[in-house]
């Protein structure tokens, strides 16, 4: 699967029910050497950027969250960093209320490209993950 077809994958996911980390997660399961749906549980909080719009894109959490499996745990500080500047530059923000534009009235980033957006931050880290 190319990465554009994983960031559409991310969208439908989106579409059909999954918030913006669970459809991150559910476009990368077969990196998830585990239970998928444990993984789909536990990003069931970032929903609305966590904390109702105050904090980071959910989407963008997926993507770090997926970034410490296939990082093993090993440096994922920074490529989580990486990850956040890369999102950050394509996006317009890192933060929920501030890409719907919650308060400015003037929207940077619909969810649709965040998840687009993260998982091909992701693809663009770890060589396309193909």
């Amino acid at each position: 699967m190319t990465i554009e077809e994983r960031a559409e994958k991310a969208v439908e996911l989106k579409h059909n029910g999954h918030n913006c980390a669970q459809a991150v997660i559910g476009a990368c399961s077969d990196f998830v050497d585990g239970d998928t749906e444990m993984m789909l549980k536990m990003t069931s909080g970032y929903t609305a950027g966590m904390g109702c719009m105050e904090s980071t894109c959910g989407a963008l959490n997926g993507a770090v969250m997926i970034a410490g499996i296939l990082t093993d745990g090993k440096g994922t500080a920074r490529t989580a960093a990486k990850l956040l500047k890369n999102f950050d530059q394509k996006s317009g923000a890192t933060i929920c209320k501030d890409l719907k534009g919650v308060e400015t009235g003037k929207v940077l980033c619909p969810c649709d490209d965040c998840v687009r957006n993260a998982v091909m931050c992701l693809g663009e880290e770890f060589n396309g993950l193909t």
